[in-house]
């Protein structure tokens, strides 16, 4: 068995049994995966693929449970390779954060300017996703770090930890009607079209949540990734806003008036992961410890060992 053998492995199964997507990831030819597989599966002398004909439908029973020893063993083969980086290049490397739009433009400028500071050499790939594409980034090791509110805690393979709490807020143009609405009521709202986010993205849910249990159902004629596209389309009179509280800025947002609404919807916790068993190099506990001081390296290498004895028993 080699290593080769074990990332087609994996990338048969992640590129859903596709061998020619699977030759093109790993540059070699459709033969060379067929063949790596057939001897791989020779030497273990059990199938590890369901066929039909030549066609790979999906894994056996064997084969299943040898991806999860072909996960483990690739991440400690890059684990290996980060730990002799981090011992050779202390302060040299390339840290990988994996957010969404709303944590990079409001949330992390301070930390990362922080961060920068003190480690100059270090290249800090800021990737901005959905919170699924988060969540595949860090289990597939292309990211560090994930920095999100939705998916990360529902993951059992992560370590999260909450960074910040926030709220939506209504947002209007002046003189809009709702200004003089007090309190404000989701009712209200309803009476009004409703430009927000889209589903799945900074707290959504939750909004979506509150209407429902209010019994009002509200006219949401455009949702965005991007506050600022959905602050955009309200200061052009296009409807009534609700978007993160600390995407708002009084100064810079001078058209639009931010409406008390914290009432109105549930707490949000913008959290940060980490896949248990992905070595980090020192950079990233910093990195981690610049975006909530109490969460210290000793704090986040704790938690994760006890995660990994729990997971033990």
């Amino acid at each position: 068995m080699n290593f080769q053998q074990l990332r087609i492995i994996r990338e048969t199964v992640r590129r859903g049994f596709n061998l020619t997507d699977v030759a093109g990831a790993l540059f070699t030819s459709q033969s060379g995966v067929s063949k790596h597989i057939k001897d791989l599966e020779d030497e273990l002398g059990i199938e590890l693929f369901a066929r039909k004909g030549k066609r790979l439908l999906g894994l056996t029973e064997p084969g299943q449970e040898l991806l999860a020893m072909v996960e483990r063993m690739l991440l400690e083969a890059a684990n290996i390779k980060r730990l002799g980086d981090q011992y050779s290049q202390r302060d040299v490397g390339q840290l990988t954060v994996a957010t969404t739009h709303t944590q990079a433009r409001y949330a992390l400028p301070a930390v990362i300017t922080g961060f920068k500071r003190a480690y100059p050499k270090v290249h800090l790939k800021l990737h901005q996703a959905s919170p699924g594409e988060i969540v595949k980034l860090l289990l597939d090791g292309e990211a560090d770090i994930g920095v999100a509110t939705e998916a990360l805690a529902d993951v059992p393979a992560f370590a999260s930890f909450p960074f910040y709490r926030w709220h939506h807020s209504v947002i209007v143009p002046a003189g809009h009607p709702l200004e003089d609405v007090r309190p404000l009521t989701l009712e209200a709202i309803t009476e009004h079209p409703v430009i927000t986010y889209h589903e799945g993205f900074t707290g959504r849910t939750h909004l979506d949540k509150a209407f429902a249990a209010a019994g009002a159902v509200p006219d949401i004629v455009m949702s965005a990734l991007d506050a600022d596209v959905i602050k955009t389309y309200v200061g052009l009179g296009l409807g009534v806003g609700i978007v993160a509280s600390m995407a708002v800025d009084p100064t810079r947002d001078s058209e639009l008036r931010q409406l008390d609404s914290a009432h109105l919807f549930p707490e949000n916790v913008a959290r940060i992961a980490v896949r248990r068993g992905h070595y980090l190099r020192r950079y990233a506990y910093r990195f981690i410890e610049l975006c909530a001081a109490e969460l210290s390296e000793a704090r986040v290498t704790q938690a994760l060992r006890k995660e990994a004895e729990a997971e033990a028993f």
